[in-house]
């Protein structure tokens, strides 16, 4: 069984005008709202590519209430803590640029985040824990080494998705995966990063420090999958695209998927891949349709 772990989840509320005037009366064209947060974004696209999972984390209020319904129609399984403060509401408005406003998000009691830790108990060996984005301010920067502690302590595999000390720090437990894009790379270890060949280098030191898979997506220009079995690139499929918010979640979401039931790491990097691109040339999250079509414009070379 994959869990998913949202400690900071949010209602997306996208807002699409013609043209922004600051100060001044602005008009919608479109608008939509979508359950957001990174784990959440994850159980979404697993459960599109026939993968069960549960997710899980902290929940409150109407917006809260919104997102559970939201994925108990899509027949999604969960099991959030409920927590006294409302979940927050993330603005993405799309202009001729995109702005976001995201909110900080609830305070989580420590009797909330006790609760968590408890729901971990049902973990088992085998089964994975992907844990994904930041934590709400009031968990401190310690919170994922909590989960990460409980989740070794029953023999299971996690998986981390977040950026800085929390990152660093999960390293040292060896992590199923990980997956920087080449910006949150090049600031994990405080440099720049101008080619191929840099981004390689510093992925292998992700491996160095206990990372057992690498995943490091550059956008437009493809992606590339390091681990001991060697360093393999994937070019990026062709499309238009719409959407930035939830790419990389749905890249992990198709590697992570793939390797659970298949145990093949390059059909998996290749479906991560298609899974990303498919998000990101859609409004919302990919749908299994459209990820299937990408993956036979996927080629991996081994470098």
């Amino acid at each position: 069984m994959i869990y998913t772990v949202t400690l900071n989840p949010s209602i997306d509320y996208i807002v699409e005008v013609e043209d922004l005037t600051l100060g001044g009366l602005n008009r919608m064209k479109r608008d939509l709202k979508l359950p957001g947060g990174k784990g959440i974004n994850v159980s979404r696209v697993l459960n599109q590519l026939g993968v069960g999972n549960t997710a899980t984390g902290f929940l409150g209020g109407f917006t809260g209430r919104y997102i559970g319904q939201w994925l108990g129609e899509e027949h999604i399984s969960s099991d959030f803590v409920t927590v006294a403060e409302d979940t927050r509401i993330n603005i993405k408005l799309k202009a001729a640029e995109e702005t976001e406003i995201n909110g900080t998000g609830p305070a989580i009691r420590e009797e909330e985040a006790e609760a968590l830790l408890l729901k971990l108990e049902a973990l088992q060996a085998g089964d994975i824990l992907v844990l994904s984005g930041s934590a709400p301010p009031s968990l401190g920067g310690s919170f994922y080494s909590r989960l990460i502690a409980e989740c070794k302590s029953k023999k299971a595999e996690f998986v981390i998705d977040t950026t800085g000390q929390a990152l660093k720090d999960a390293l040292a437990q060896e992590p199923l995966l990980v997956k920087p894009n080449h910006h949150e790379l090049a600031e994990l270890f405080g440099v720049s990063i101008g080619s191929r060949d840099e981004i390689i280098t510093y992925g292998r030191r992700l491996l160095e420090s206990g990372a057992r898979n690498v995943l490091v997506s550059m956008a437009g220009e493809g992606a590339l999958f390091i681990s001991d079995q060697g360093v393999y690139f994937a070019n990026a499929p062709k499309g238009k695209v719409k959407n930035s918010v939830g790419a990389g979640d749905s890249m992990i979401a198709g590697f992570v998927g793939t390797l659970s039931l298949t145990g093949d790491v390059l059909e998996a990097f290749r479906t991560g891949v298609a899974s990303g691109s498919a998000t990101a040339f859609s409004d919302d999250l990919a749908d299994r349709a459209l990820i299937e079509q990408l993956k036979t414009q996927i080629q991996i070379e081994q470098l």
